[in-house]
């Protein structure tokens, strides 16, 4: 059984987060913010001071078989660790052709025939990861995915983003932003 929970990612004047970069990879950009929080919670209404929001629920994995999710499960680290004061906040629409795809179309290119999943586990146990998925919330992106990691870790973040957007399963992307944050100080 899975259970899914909300979460709110909320840019603007303040949160834990520092925005050190914001990029347009492909598409729309989004706006400029210096700070950024995560909430637990699916917000109606944003606060006074923000520039964006964008909603996800957490679900189940998919387009894993069964021994990779086992897997990735054991290489994953914990978010919140102590001493991961790294993040990137990856927003991706992909394109209708992907949706029109069968699953089974779309399991072949995003799973192990892509190479995505080897390349995720290549960047773990020094990156934690969480995908959101909000395609069916009506919000601009379909999935939202954050990522934490501490700095000495930060080439092997960037070698396992730059092999993800290498695969067949990229191409379908339509739009993608990346939002690079470091944990302030308390």
């Amino acid at each position: 059984m899975s259970i899914s929970a909300s979460y709110s990612f909320i840019a603007g004047d303040r949160g834990a987060w520092e925005v050190t970069s914001m990029s347009r990879v492909i598409g729309e950009a989004l706006e400029a913010a210096p700070f950024f929080e995560i909430r637990n919670e699916y917000l109606i209404r944003p606060p006074v001071d923000f520039r964006w929001l964008l909603r996800g629920v957490t679900s189940s994995q998919r387009y894993v078989e069964s021994p990779g999710q086992a897997n990735l499960m054991s290489a994953q680290p914990q978010l919140g660790r102590p001493g991961a004061t790294c993040a990137a906040f990856i927003p991706i629409r992909k394109k209708d052709e992907w949706w029109a795809l069968t699953e089974e179309e779309r399991h072949a290119l995003f799973g192990e025939n892509s190479n995505q999943s080897a390349s995720g586990l290549r960047g773990l146990p020094s990156v934690a990861r969480k995908l959101h998925h909000c395609r069916d919330l009506s919000e601009p992106f379909d999935f939202l995915t954050w990522f934490e990691y501490e700095p000495r870790d930060s080439a092997a973040f960037e070698d396992m983003i730059a092999e993800m957007r290498a695969t067949e399963e990229w191409k379908y992307v339509e739009r993608e932003v990346d939002v690079r944050l470091v944990l302030r100080s308390a």
